[in-house]
């Protein structure tokens, strides 16, 4: 009996362990992440519109996110008046926390792979949505109208793209048959079969569109759109609260990029460097694109957005699916 109560301690430290150290790589990723995505576009931006972009503190600019994130921890955090207290404090949380769940799906390498499981990719559809609730939560409860209109917008917006972007995905999943992620990178390396974005360069297309829209980014920032909405759902949230919201927006930016290139660039497939070089080159290669998007395109009117989605992609999206599964059957 001592034996097996030993056994048992000895297990659950160990699963502890392996949680603790896997929790922390996913936050240092997050934080990483975030003040480098924000130089990266401060830079891209300086280099589309022909200035330099930060370049005051660190080697061209490196320090500066650093700074601003000092910075705004050391703002004054306030509450409104006559906000939804509860709901106001919670909804950056409920934003975020998903994000974690979504980066331990990802196949960073062949053996790095925090959470591998048979759905993999409904639990990141799943997961995905519950961050929406936070951002009508945050716009809710604000006491604002420019936030709750934020909210209602981002709430119409992420159901109207989220059906080209399952359909899109769906394709995939046909082709490669499971919905395991690692299962898809596999299929599309092994045999020397190839990346799906060669047989499928039509869902690649809507699934970055959709996914660009859902993650709130320009051309599709309609739930902020700083001309219309001040900042939108999160107008009223100062200092920490609008970090966690800011910090919510760049992980699932990454998120959205490393399941696309999961689905349609072979994951972390490569030669010469190893696997998890090869997945971070790709999923910054995707971000690149969604930051050039953002400096390129003027913003869609909301119409204009509902209309992209309802009369284009899910039209084109089916007929995608449809196509897939009939090769698939005939073949």
């Amino acid at each position: 009996m001592s034996a097996a109560i030993s056994f048992l301690e000895g297990l659950v430290g160990e699963w502890l362990t392996v949680f603790l150290l896997g929790f922390t790589a996913l936050a240092v990723l997050i934080t990483i992440n975030a003040m480098f995505m924000v130089w990266f576009e401060r830079k891209v931006a300086g280099w589309v519109q022909g200035r330099l972009g930060p370049m005051e503190h660190g080697p061209q600019g490196t320090l500066q996110t650093l700074l601003d994130v000092i910075k705004l921890l050391g703002k004054e955090t306030i509450i409104p008046a006559k906000v939804d207290r509860g709901t106001f404090m919670l909804a950056p949380v409920v934003a975020f926390l998903p994000a974690l769940v979504l980066l331990s799906l990802l196949p960073y390498s062949d053996e790095l792979v925090f959470t591998d499981v048979e759905s993999g990719i409904l639990l990141v559809f799943a997961f995905g949505g519950v961050s929406l609730m936070g951002i009508f939560m945050g716009g809710w409860s604000s006491n604002n109208k420019y936030a709750l209109l934020g909210g209602v917008r981002a709430v119409s917006q992420n159901i109207a793209y989220e059906l080209p972007l399952l359909l899109s995905v769906m394709a995939v999943v046909l082709s490669a048959g499971t919905l395991n992620i690692s299962g898809i990178v596999a299929a599309q390396t092994e045999d020397g079969f190839g990346w799906y974005f060669m047989f499928q360069p039509l869902a690649l297309l809507i699934y970055m569109v959709s996914a660009t829209a859902e993650t709130n980014r320009a051309p599709f920032d309609i739930p902020e759109a700083e001309s219309e909405l001040i900042a939108g759902f999160h107008t009223e949230y100062p200092a920490m609260g609008f970090a966690v919201f800011f910090l919510a927006e760049y992980t699932y930016m990454f998120v959205v990029c490393g399941v696309g290139v999961a689905l349609f660039l072979g994951g972390n497939s490569g030669p010469w460097l190893p696997g998890p070089c090869w997945f971070l080159i790709k999923v910054y290669f995707l971000l690149f694109l969604m930051i050039m998007a953002r400096w390129t395109f003027p913003r869609l009117r909301f119409d204009q957005l509902m209309d992209l989605a309802w009369k284009y992609l899910i039209p084109l999206s089916l007929a995608n699916l449809v196509v897939t599964a009939l090769v698939i059957k005939l073949v």
